[in-house]
Formats: C-alpha cells, sequence, structure tokens
C-alpha cells in the first residue's frame, strides 16, 4: 500500500518538526509505582507547535442513492473496523489504550496521542514525546521486547515469518507463537459476527460472498480464498477492507501484519475513467528498463481501478499518516493469478492535494512551474504507484524464495520505491502511447517532486519515508532538479526521465537478485534526510503547512445514528 527505521533519533531529524532534542535519555518511570497522571502529562523531545502538525478533515460521502438496508450494513462494517482499531492498539501499543488516554490531562497532548497509537511520534521516526515510556520496540508488540534476530532464527520456529501469529517467552526463556486467532478470539468472533450480519443486508451477491469468506478469514487466519473472493467482485457499490494486512509495523522482521479496516463508497463516474489502465500491465511489464530475467513473471491483467470515497479509516491504515490509495491482496499468489484491486480514495486525497501539496508548491517550486501542480496529476501519480505495485517481480531469480521474505525489514521499503518510480514511468508510457489524455508530462514531473516533499514530511522511519527520501536523494545525484538563488526547486524534466530509467533498473535488480546486503547498502546511502533537504522542511513547518490530516468519521457524521 501507498503509502523500519533506520537508526536512532538524531537532533537533525527533530529539528525537521521544530522539535527540541534532548540531551539525555528521558528518564523511564515505573509504571508499577506511578499513576497515569504522572506517567503521561510530561512532554519530552518535542516543541508544543508539533502538536498541530495534523489538520481536521470531515470523512463524508453521499448516502443518499443507498437502501436503508445498505445504510445499516455501513453501520455494521464501521462497528467490525472499531474492533480491528482496537486490536492494532494492542499490537502496537500493548498497554490499555483507553487507561492510556484518560491519563493525559492535557486536551491537545491527548489528542496527538490517539493519533498516534501511543506515546511515540509516528512522523518523526517515533520518537517518544512523553516521558513514562520507552523508546518503540522494533518489533512493537509482536515479539517479546528482547528479542534478537538471531534468537528468532535459532528458536526454529514453524511460523518464524508468519503474517498471523505473535511470538512470545516462556518461563524457561524459550520462544513459542500464537496465532492471531487464538490471542484475540473474543475480538474476532464479535467482527465475524458483524460481517455476517452485514452480508445478509448485502445486495450484490459477491460481496456478500466476500464478507462471509472475511468473517471465516478472521477466525481461521487464512485469508487466501477471501483474497480471491475479493478480487471477483465488480459492481459492488460498497466496499470494506478489514483484517490483518500490512507488514509495515513491524519494522524488526517486516514478517507480520497489522490490524486494519477502511470502509468504502464507489464513486461510480471516476471509476469509468481509470477501468482501462489496468489491461496495460502486461504490455508495459515487457517494456521495463531492466534485462528480461528480472521481468519474466506475467502480471495478472483481471484487475480493476477504481475511485471510491473513504467513510471510515481504523487501526494501521489511520495510525499516523493517511494511506490515499491501496493495492491489494499482498497475497503473490493471488497477484500472479489473478492481479490486484486499485482502490484510490477520492476525498482524502483531495484534502490533501487542497490542504498540503499546493502550499506547498507554492513554498518550495518555482513560479514559472507552479502552473503544473494539478489534481489530476496528483490523482494519476497516486494511482499509477499503486498500479505500478504489480510490475516487477515478486519471486526472487536467485532461489531465495519470495523478494519480500528475502529482503525482510527492508521489503516494504524497496517495493514502496518501486511503485513511486514505476507509477511515473508508466504515466510517461501512456502519455506516449496517447491513452492518458489529460495534462501534460511536465504535470506529472514537477506534481511528483512537490507530492516527494509532502510524503518526506513524514519521516524517513516508515517504508513509505524511507523510499522517498531513496527517490529524492537519488534525484538529486542524478542532477533531475536544481535550486534558484531563491531557494526554490526547478525539474529538469529529461534528466528526470534519465534518474527515473536508472533507478527503476537498480531496484528491479535488488528485488530479482533478494540481495539484503546490496538493499541495506543502498538505503545507508540514500535512506535519511540531508541537511539542505531538512532546511526546506524547516521552511513549510514555519508556513505552518499541515503535515497531515486527522479524520472526524463516523455513524455520526454519516447519519447513521
Amino acid at each position: 500500500m501507498i503509502f523500519s527505521k533506520i537508526s536512532q533519533i538524531t537532533c537533525l531529524s527533530s529539528a525537521v518538526f521544530l522539535s527540541a532534542c534532548s540531551a539525555q535519555v528521558p528518564q523511564v518511570l515505573d509504571s508499577a509505582t506511578t499513576t497515569p497522571a504522572q506517567l503521561t502529562n510530561t512532554l519530552i523531545n518535542i516543541d508544543r507547535q508539533r502538536l498541530d502538525i495534523y489538520t481536521d478533515f470531515t470523512l463524508y460521502s453521499d448516502l443518499s442513492h443507498l437502501s436503508d438496508n445498505q445504510k445499516l450494513m455501513i453501520a455494521k462494517l464501521i462497528d467490525a473496523s472499531k474492533i480491528m482499531d482496537e486490536l492494532f492498539w494492542r499490537q502496537a501499543f500493548g498497554k490499555n489504550k483507553e487507561a492510556f488516554l484518560a491519563g493525559i490531562s492535557d486536551k491537545k497532548v491527548r489528542k496527538f496521542a490517539d493519533i498516534n497509537y501511543g506515546p511515540w511520534d509516528r512522523l518523526n521516526g517515533d520518537s517518544l514525546f512523553l516521558s513514562g515510556y520507552a523508546e518503540k520496540p522494533l518489533g512493537a508488540q509482536f515479539y517479546p521486547a528482547n528479542i534478537t534476530k538471531e534468537e528468532l532464527s535459532r528458536a526454529h520456529l514453524k511460523d518464524e515469518k508468519g503474517l498471523y501469529s505473535i511470538i512470545k517467552r516462556a518461563k524457561d526463556g524459550s520462544l513459542y507463537s500464537v496465532p492471531y486467532s487464538v490471542e484475540y478470539a473474543r475480538e474476532l468472533a464479535q467482527a465475524s459476527a458483524l460481517l455476517r450480519e452485514a452480508s445478509k443486508l448485502a445486495v450484490d451477491k459477491e460481496f456478500a460472498h466476500y464478507l462471509m469468506l472475511r468473517a471465516d478469514a478472521l477466525q481461521k487466519d487464512d485469508f487466501q480464498a477471501s483474497d480471491f473472493a475479493w478480487m471477483d467482485m465488480k459492481n459492488n457499490p460498497i466496499d470494506v477492507v478489514i483484517g490483518p494486512i500490512e507488514t509495515y509495523e513491524d519494522q524488526l522482521f517486516g514478517y507480520r501484519s497489522g490490524y486494519e479496516s477502511y470502509v468504502l463508497i464507489k464513486d461510480l463516474k471516476w471509476s469509468e475513467r481509470l477501468a482501462k489502465f489496468a489491461a496495460f500491465l502486461p504490455e508495459l511489464q515487457k517494456g521495463l528498463p531492466v534485462d528480461s530475467q528480472y521481468k519474466q513473471e506475467v502480471p495478472g491483467s483481471d484487475a480493476d481501478l477504481n475511485a471510491y470515497d473513504v467513510v471510515y479509516y481504523a487501526g494501521h491504515s489511520n495510525a499516523g499518516s493517511k494511506t490515499i490509495a491501496i493495492n491489494l491482496p499482498n497475497d503473490e499468489e493471488v497477484q500472479l493469478k489473478k492481479g490486484t484491486r486499485r482502490l484510490q480514495l477520492k476525498n482524502a486525497m483531495r484534502a490533501k492535494f487542497d490542504k498540503i501539496l499546493v502550499p506547498i508548491a507554492e513554498q518550495l517550486i518555482v513560479p514559472e512551474q507552479r502552473k503544473h501542480i494539478t489534481f489530476d496529476a496528483f490523482f494519476a501519480n497516486t494511482m499509477f504507484h499503486e498500479v505500478a505495485h504489480g510490475l516487477g517481480i515478486k519471486n526472487t531469480i536467485t532461489g531465495k524464495g519470495a523478494v519480500r521474505q528475502s529482503l525482510q525489514e527492508h521489503a516494504s521499503a524497496l517495493e514502496e520505491g518501486k511503485a513511486d518510480i514505476l507509477g511515473l514511468y508508466m504515466v510517461e508510457q501512456l502519455l506516449a502511447k496517447g491513452e492518458i489524455t489529460e495534462g501534460t508530462l511536465e504535470d506529472y514531473y514537477t506534481t511528483f517532486m512537490a507530492g516527494i516533499f509532502r510524503s518526506v514530511r513524514f519521516g524517513a522511519s516508515s517504508a513509505h519515508g524511507k523510499a522517498n527520501m531513496i527517490r529524492f536523494n537519488f534525484f538529486a545525484q542524478e542532477g533531475a532538479f536544481s535550486k534558484n538563488s531563491q531557494g526554490l526547486y526547478h525539474v529538469n524534466m529529461t534528466k528526470m526521465s534519465q534518474a527515473m530509467a536508472k533507478l527503476s533498473r537498480i531496484i528491479l535488480t535488488l528485488q530479482g537478485d533478494g540481495d539484503y546486503q546490496k538493499v541495506d547498502a543502498l538505503i545507508k546511502q540514500h535512506g535519511d534526510i540531508k541537511a539542505e533537504l531538512a532546511k526546506d522542511l524547516e521552511k513549510l513547518s514555519r508556513a505552518n503547512i499541515p503535515v497531515d490530516v486527522t479524520f472526524k468519521q463516523g455513524k455520526q457524521v454519516l447519519g447513521l445514528n
């Protein structure tokens, strides 16, 4: 999905977000002898201005064309999503959410902690911002806090790399695994019951079938059948993406998935405009700028591309930065047989374009190129990022198995980098073929450049953050852009195209080889925020441009109560 920690947080990265860097490690209090207020009322390593980096946006969609049963179904899907939210709090934070938030007397601090699903600032490298807590474990709550990679490997657990289990430590110190369906049995039973109730209200038979299979999957930790069913849906006006999906929260190994959910209303008019593009994947795969052995897989073309209004985010999708497009399922077998579905979250995308991207362009892009910052280009760049996940290679050519497992915790960052750069490649190719008729190449390149500044403000610790920095620093190295005497960026169209092809070749080769060491070296070379860019990001902060949005959402907002 669109839009992993590299090193300890530095004063430089904190300065990017107007934070105050402490010279000492904050004291961690003994939670057994302190009150909730003592634990969570003291801000550390952060300026209060940092609490204002999110701007509110109301998630609304016109439901007037839906029946009463469909509206009731949406309400049940939101209730099931709330359970996913509770489960992700447990995976990310581990402690009692309600007690944690209740212990924060300052309303703004409490809201910031709620957005971040704990006392760690997700858009500043997971840096700790509340006293009373330790640094966030790289493995979140999926593993014992003191586990090492070597120890997990030596344990020889059957599902060492399992997507749907947590690792625990027995009294004798040994490791064992517990399936999600066992660890979260009570909550998953409640969510599954809601999905089954929603299924009975669904008008579309394929959607009803998917909901039943997804309900079963939540309780069995086996999602492939429901993924295939989800791929077969074509006409459902309502959709839900729900379950343990992305592995970004597991920054230690990149193995284990976090619970999340999106409730969606299809935008029929915009979806009609997008329907044709997925069919070009096999043709575009053949033309990738890389040796033939790295593009021998044939991506599925039975995939659809649609636009939606999102009316509810929950769990991982709602933590910190908000996703504006989805490319699923992640199952490589389903992808090769069916392709993927690409869901563009149009109302959330519009919020980020108007509230964030346009103001950024006014601060950092030369005036003569600002006319090329368009919503159509922003929408298309985001869309083709998701489509481009279907390009390239899923399994290594060196016998190391799936790319995702061979590259471990770096797999997500490199995959997101691939999708970013090949999405731009797709735009270039489809413009040349006359299949994209809106805008010019200058629109897409310039909007892409402005989009990097928007995305890099999420920090360099997440998979998307690393991908942003690799791309920015590589483009700088290749001269794809320059800065004038006023510190404004100018995109060089020719060198941008050349840099895009060169970086595409590098990423696709690294994935195909499954070369962990070379990927690690690439991230160390290009994966951080350099001093000059940090100054530019400070400029955006001084201009009070939000970093991201947070949502007012739910049944009451939609008039369903």
